[in-house]
């Protein structure tokens, strides 16, 4: 296998093994995107990606991390949504949606304004596993009961129909990075004493809830992928030993892909952030899991991308920051390996 060898996924075949990971832009109003995410997302398509992701896009007011977040749960989100996706598709890329809920870690401002949590009339109650706060700064969440959790797994559902609907070729599950299905997962998050808590099946209770509502809206062929946290880089926390069992128990519900990132569940957790650092995850749920997998986290070259495929330790790589600063990677990716890939015709002269 190589970087720019096709990759089948259900019913959709990649161009190529890049995929545009999902970045939040906090830039929509209401959860309607925009001109901005248009142009974001499809100059990716442009770029020669094979996939590409939108942002954590929530499924319901409540599940932002911010106001400026997409959403995809009323029929003027899903219109905006079929927009950019056709456009995506127009440009031979696969498009891709996360569907999120940021479960405690909701209800705070931008980045570029701080990232706090909101205060006064823009602030909305955040839900949690358990009423323990992210962190000192953070308000304690509502721990979910019965109905919460039924009214979370039905919103999954409902976001799924409405992106089959819009047009969308993939859908992510978002259970990693500290929301809502991650915090279930994490024994740091979920000190819960029902069904819902305790040993690896409980914790993973959610996640395989969602997965299994997502897959009635979004039956197979189509492909359905999971974003995991590997590891929370924290003592007794979540850790990879789990997360390559809760990837057996995926494989079986019909997940096609495991998209291996990692933290986010707990501040000050000690990330070893290095070029490539969560690749062996993804190498080892490949291997111990027997599936698909996606390895994301400082990829920033041709080669080091080219050689994550070609040694079988992921079947695809995402890229994230590297693709705000060049959108055209994969363009210049495969000038660096010495492969002619089409351009569109507007833009052959350059190429």
């Amino acid at each position: 296998m190589s970087l720019f060898d096709p990759l089948t996924l259900g019913d959709v075949v990649l161009r190529n093994r890049i995929a545009v990971s999902p970045m939040c832009e906090y830039s929509a109003v209401d959860g309607i995107p925009d001109d901005w995410h248009l142009v974001h997302l499809g100059s990716r398509a442009v770029g020669g990606a094979g996939l590409v992701f939108t942002e954590a896009t929530a499924v319901s007011p409540e599940g932002r991390i911010s106001p400026g977040d997409t959403g995809l749960w009323n029929d003027a989100q899903q219109a905006a949504w079929a927009r950019i996706a056709a456009f995506i598709a127009a440009h031979g890329a696969v498009a891709g949606i996360q569907l999120a809920h940021a479960g405690r870690k909701a209800s705070t401002d931008a980045p570029w304004r701080g990232g706090k949590p909101l205060q006064g009339d823009a602030a909305w109650t955040a839900v949690a596993p358990s009423a323990i706060a992210f962190d000192e700064s953070h308000p304690v969440p509502r721990a979910l009961d019965e109905d919460g959790i039924a009214g979370v797994i039905h919103d999954f559902r409902a976001a799924a129909a409405r992106a089959a609907a819009a047009g969308f070729g993939v859908i992510e599950v978002h259970a990693a990075h500290g929301y809502l299905i991650h915090e279930f997962l994490s024994p740091l998050c979920n000190a819960r004493e029902d069904r819902w808590g305790g040993d690896l099946a409980g914790r993973a209770r959610l996640l395989r809830a969602v997965v299994a509502a997502v897959r009635e809206a979004w039956p197979r062929p189509r492909p359905l992928v999971v974003r995991v946290s590997a590891t929370d880089w924290a003592p007794g926390g979540w850790d990879i030993d789990e997360c390559v069992e809760l990837a057996r128990w995926l494989r079986d519900d019909g997940v096609d892909l495991v998209d291996c990132s990692s933290g986010g569940a707990v501040p000050h957790a000690k990330v070893p952030a290095a070029p490539g650092y969560q690749v062996p995850f993804a190498a080892r749920i490949r291997r111990e899991a027997g599936i698909a997998t996606g390895a994301v986290g400082l990829i920033t070259t041709a080669r080091q991308a080219n050689e994550i495929i070609e040694r079988g330790d992921a079947d695809l790589v995402l890229l994230a920051r590297e693709m705000l600063r060049d959108p055209y990677f994969p363009r210049r990716a495969a000038a660096e390996l010495g492969i002619t890939i089409e351009a569109p015709p507007q833009y052959r002269r350059a190429w």
